[in-house]
């Protein structure tokens, strides 16, 4: 029997104790959970009990994407859900690119269990011409160019794929369609932090995000000196205060006092 490939070392899960309001973070799309650690540990030390799962098929090789699908991701991050709302009063769900689609996902399907949403650069679509021409090219090469590290700030650097899985790109659109078809039962509250300049992700997502949430508490927050993959970027800063203060606000037992 083979063994399994060696997760690469910095894309491990994480899980940081705290207090009794948890946030699950999800990683996007041939990223791994090193995109969403500084968030994890800035909101470990606020006082929530954090956890970031690695997604099948990711933080090993790219040839791993290719034989993992949206049902796979979705039931690792459900899983993760499972496990908080076990520890925690609450759980505030919250995600970067693919993982802002799936955190949606969650939402639809899981709404009694998801307290609030926080997504950045969440993709829902693409209005790239060539995108349609996906499916053929993923029967054609199991691979393309890459899209990680889009990111502003000098010397920062996202570990992720150095290729684009052609056939995990397919599964990643059917998960685009379902989430857009059910973001009507979508109830928790939301933040959308959404760069000005993103290379990876166009505004249409947010536009269409915000257009057919069922959601009555929606906030959106411009970043003007980040690219996609925001929380390694010059706002993280911005991203991880305002989303503190914004889960405060909603979920009474995030107060300090509580925490």
């Amino acid at each position: 029997m083979s063994q399994a490939t060696p997760v690469m070392s910095g894309a491990e899960p994480f899980d940081l104790p705290g207090g009794p309001v948890g946030v699950l973070l999800c990683h996007g799309f041939t990223s791994t959970p090193q995109s969403m650690r500084d968030w994890g540990q800035y909101l470990a030390a606020a006082g929530f009990t954090v956890r970031c799962p690695l997604l099948p098929g990711h933080g090993t090789r790219w040839q791993d994407a290719n034989v993992s699908t949206e049902d796979d991701w979705y039931g690792e991050l459900s899983a993760a859900l499972d496990d908080l709302r076990g520890r925690c009063t609450a759980v505030v769900v919250a995600g970067l690119s693919m993982g802002g689609t799936l955190a949606l996902r969650l939402a639809e399907r899981r709404a009694d269990d998801v307290e609030a949403l926080v997504v950045v650069n969440p993709s829902l679509l693409t209005e790239r011409r060539d995108a349609k021409l996906l499916p053929v090219l993923a029967k054609l090469t199991p691979a393309w160019a890459p899209i990680a590290s889009d990111i502003k700030k000098p010397g920062s650097t996202e570990l992720a794929y150095p290729r684009l899985p052609t056939r995990a790109a397919v599964a990643l659109r059917r998960l685009w369609a379902a989430v857009r078809a059910d973001l009507g039962a979508i109830r928790a509250p939301l933040l959308v932090f959404r760069s000005v300049e993103d290379h990876v992700v166009e505004p249409a997502s947010t536009r269409l995000l915000l257009a057919e949430v069922g959601s009555s508490d929606t906030t959106e927050v411009l970043l003007h000196d980040s690219w996609h993959v925001a929380t390694l970027d010059n706002d993280a800063p911005l991203i991880f205060a305002r989303s503190v203060e914004w889960i405060r606000e909603r979920v009474p037992a995030a107060a300090p006092e509580t925490a």
